[in-house]
């Protein structure tokens, strides 16, 4: 698992600066940002329509805004199931990551016998099991909230069982020279240490649970983001295509906006 704990502590880092960049951005950052994605999407509007690029192909931003905004009635009830199992798949693997994160750092014995099993999870795609699971639960929610648990927990489970690890272990000496037990150790001593990597593995497994809910709603099902994505290509409606690419899109910023704030207020002490 050496691979993967590196793999945490690399995104990890990465995150810490992108919350420095978001904390510590100013009006005239802001106003250049702004001024960028203008001058961008206001140039590809301009290119797409002076080409005379047929909409088929890429349309222009002003044709996605437009079926975004006409389509949305249309397209909310399926976001709504893509939220659905995204937040019951992640919920259930969240849970049993932290769960196992904490068994195999208290019971290394436990690590031999479960890191085989998370190692074949984390490198098995499994929107190729979504099939599998179709077949033996049907097409309702269950086969795919089994497969974004399936996705997300492992992620969370890697990166929490690193920050456990990394507690300083003169932190725990001391505690248990003032005679904490194995419990009250790892429930003032590590979880908070752990805090930041436990937010970082949160924040990866639900873009891993988001990516693969829409992969299997796009796999089988008559409902959900990911199935509108198969429906509009399918009819090549790219306008609506591109307008559910902008939703996941949104999605994912949410997810990271969430765990940025939550570590800002609970995790700001590691810097």
């Amino acid at each position: 698992m050496s691979e993967k704990t590196d793999l945490g502590g690399r995104v990890g880092k990465g995150l810490q600066s992108l919350s420095s960049f978001g904390s510590g951005t100013t009006r005239l950052e802001i106003a250049a940002i702004i001024a960028t994605a203008v001058t961008v999407i206001g140039g590809l509007e301009l290119v797409l329509r002076w080409l005379d690029v047929p909409q088929y192909i890429l349309p222009p931003p002003s044709a996605i805004a437009i079926a975004l905004i006409t389509d949305f009635p249309l397209i909310l009830p399926h976001l709504g199931h893509t939220l659905v199992v995204l937040l019951s798949g992640f919920g259930i693997g969240a849970g049993v990551g932290l769960f196992l994160a904490a068994i195999i750092t208290q019971f290394p014995f436990a690590e031999k016998i479960i890191a085989p099993y998370v190692l074949i999870l984390v490198t098995t795609p499994m929107l190729a099991l979504v099939p599998l699971l179709i077949l033996w639960f049907g097409f309702g929610y269950a086969p795919r909230i089994i497969a974004v648990a399936l996705a997300s927990g492992p992620m969370v489970m890697i990166n929490s069982a690193t920050g456990f690890r990394r507690v300083d272990s003169n932190k725990i000496a001391l505690a248990r020279s003032y005679g904490a037990s194995t419990l009250q150790i790892f429930r003032k001593v590590r979880a908070p240490m752990a805090l930041p990597m436990i937010l970082v593995g949160l924040m990866i497994g639900a873009i891993f649970g988001l990516l693969t809910a829409v992969g299997a709603e796009m796999v089988g099902g008559g409902y959900g983001l990911g199935n509108r994505l198969t429906t509009y290509s399918s009819m090549i409606q790219m306008p609506q295509f591109f307008g559910v690419v902008l939703i996941l899109s949104f999605l994912g910023i949410m997810i990271y906006v969430i765990f940025f704030l939550i570590g800002k207020r609970w995790a700001s002490w590691e810097t």
